[in-house]
């Protein structure tokens, strides 16, 4: 019985082996997909958007203080 105990601190110091893992595929960060890839993308369509409409909407403006000069 006092055997035992020894004999399984061996086995699991001879498990632990001095070599590194094998390295494993690294997926890259765009590659992986989250739950919120769909919103932020929806969250950029909207910022592109409200640009278009406010370069128009300063255009319109030039556009008008011009006609009244």
């Amino acid at each position: 019985m006092k055997s035992l105990p020894m004999l399984l601190c061996v086995l699991v110091l001879g498990a632990c082996s001095g070599k590194p893992p094998e390295p494993q595929a690294k997926a890259t960060a765009t590659a992986t997909a989250t739950p919120f890839d769909a919103l932020k993308a929806k969250e950029q369509q909207a910022r592109d958007v409200q640009k278009i409409v406010d370069n128009r909407a300063a255009q319109q403006r030039k556009q008008l203080q011009a006609e009244q000069r």
